[in-house]
């Protein structure tokens, strides 16, 4: 016991168990995946193992599904916990995605003009059409 060093106290930790603690990915096997296939990177190079260490002041980029990450890290992990906890282990820099990107639940709703089903006056004009060709 006295000679045991603690994961959160200044020492290094996996980071696949560390992206795990920090709930960035749902399993250790997730997070081993994502090293493995290039999406995480240390200090601006490519994670290449899954057993590559990090310490505390280390810069992690990772890509994941949606959204590019950038965090910092503060501390390692001792184990999965809540989402309060787990924010504890790392400063997060990702930049806010672009206003332009960004669209209101309302603009999302709109659709443009001549998009989707004709509506009733839509097919009165088309009757219409229809009715004088003949």
């Amino acid at each position: 016991m006295g000679g045991e060093t603690q994961p959160g106290s200044g020492s290094r930790q996996r980071i696949d168990k560390w992206l795990f603690f920090t709930r960035m990915v749902k399993s250790r096997s997730l997070a081993q995946s994502h090293i493995q296939s290039g999406h995480v990177r240390i200090n601006g190079e490519r994670a290449l193992q899954p057993s590559q260490t990090i310490k505390a002041g280390d810069k992690v980029e990772l890509a994941l599904e949606r959204r590019d990450v950038v965090l910092i890290v503060k501390s390692g992990g001792e184990r999965r916990g809540p989402y309060e906890e787990a924010r504890l282990l790392y400063e997060d820099l990702t930049p806010p995605p672009d206003e332009a990107k960004r669209l209101t639940p309302y603009e999302q709703a709109i659709r443009a003009t001549g998009t989707g089903r004709p509506t009733k006056k839509d097919r009165r004009a088309i009757d219409r059409l229809i009715s004088d060709e003949d």
